[in-house]
């Protein structure tokens, strides 16, 4: 693999995305390798790396599992305000450089659209242990939502996806606007669940009305 690049600690999210996606090439990676290119950039931006592919849909091998059992990890860490416990196994898994980084690469235009819109703001949400807790959580929920075994139903990993990616970002910036839309898409994720929930309720008896009147 490409030796890695040393990461400005003051560099833009676009520009992490960036220099991440060019120093991939389209060699296997691990995502050890993954965490120590982003380097000083720190957790909040890796945990912002690993959820891009829910956004942007692409068939990677055990992105779902892993990648979102990391960010659970990462929540847990950000709520007890310590380094996540990281297992080798999961972080010593290899991931197809050639089919992230086309992800990094939109994920940078995405997130350079979005800087101008960004600074710090509402404290009260971003500010103090209590908010870096409550704020980890709801990333640990986030991360849990991503796991849900529901690949092939339409959103059901965009919109969990998109509420970490707010309050990654709402946290890593100190945007209260963020982080309040990031609980926003939260909420949204549990409503559209149960509403898929009850559809496969209403169904299911539909059919075995159906199929019991029939008999």
């Amino acid at each position: 693999m490409a030796e890695f690049k040393t990461k400005n600690s003051g560099a833009s999210l676009s520009a992490v995305l960036t220099d991440t996606a060019n120093s991939l090439g389209s060699e296997p990676f691990t995502l050890r390798q993954l965490l120590e290119l982003v380097g000083e950039q720190g957790l909040l931006s890796f945990c912002i790396i690993l959820n891009l592919p829910f956004l942007i849909p692409v068939s990677i091998p055990g992105v779902s599992t892993i990648f979102g059992s990391v960010i659970i990890l990462i929540g847990i860490g950000l709520t007890l305000n310590r380094l996540p416990w990281l297992p080798e196994r999961l972080m010593q898994r290899q991931f197809s450089g050639e089919q992230l980084a086309p992800i990094l690469i939109r994920g940078s235009e995405i997130t350079g659209k979005l800087e101008r819109w960004i600074h710090p703001r509402l404290g009260m949400f971003t500010d103090g242990a209590v908010a870096s807790r409550v704020n980890g959580l709801a990333i640990v929920f986030g991360g849990v939502l991503l796991l849900f075994p529901l690949g092939l139903v339409p959103f059901s990993n965009t919109i969990p996806g998109i509420a970490v990616m707010l309050l990654a970002i709402g946290m890593l910036q100190r945007d209260g606007y963020f982080i309040f839309a990031g609980y926003f898409f939260l909420l949204a994720t549990i409503v559209y669940f149960v509403v898929l929930a009850w559809l496969v309720i209403v169904g299911g008896t539909s059919l075995i009305a159906m199929f019991g009147g029939a008999g």
